[in-house]
């Protein structure tokens, strides 16, 4: 059975994303096709990149970017929650993604976004890095927005509507993961 990390991306405090993580997490635990697990990078605290030679050339030195690369490699798949920060996402998940190369390769990906527009500048800002990184992005999202799915900008309350747009988000990627998981071989 595939493995797919839930990410949160944002790591600033009082941040909205952990509701949403674990809406998302509630919603894919109901699933019998893959393995959901969540990544927070406000845990992972990896600092700036600091390696000596560039990712791409695999050799990493520094520890955390070993126990980094071996998160991202035991994943087949990822689910990105990110806000959008001045149309992009935010500055802690553009580090973990340049961190490490090889390890990203031949996965699937999905986007959960949220902010006052729904947080699609923060998913088209990444789906180019994505697709750098050799990782296949899934036409499905889910855009959050914070009038609408947040009471009073604050509590996470998702209209029905956006489950059936997560449903669809994940069998995309759970069948994007899986048919990717011939090249992982």
């Amino acid at each position: 059975m595939i493995t797919i990390a839930v990410v949160l991306a944002s790591t600033r405090p009082g941040r909205r994303g952990e509701a949403v993580a674990q809406w998302v997490l509630d919603h894919a635990g109901r699933r019998e096709d893959a393995t959901f697990e969540l990544v927070d990078l406000a845990a992972v605290d990896l600092p700036h990149l600091d390696e000596p030679l560039p990712p791409a050339t695999g050799r990493y030195t520094l520890q955390h970017t070993l126990d980094w690369a071996a998160t991202v490699a035991g994943y087949d798949g990822f689910l990105f929650v990110t806000p959008e920060y001045n149309h992009s996402y935010p500055g802690a998940l553009k580090n973990a993604l340049d961190r490490v190369n090889a390890e990203w390769h031949n996965k699937a990906a999905a986007f959960v976004s949220y902010g006052f527009d729904g947080g699609v500048r923060a998913v088209e800002a990444l789906r180019p890095v994505v697709s750098a990184l050799q990782v296949a992005d899934v036409a499905a999202q889910v855009a959050l927005s914070m009038h609408h799915d947040f009471t009073g900008f604050t509590d996470f309350t998702p209209g029905p509507h956006q489950t059936q747009a997560l449903t669809l988000t994940l069998d995309q990627l759970v069948a994007w993961s899986t048919a990717l998981a011939a090249l992982r071989v």
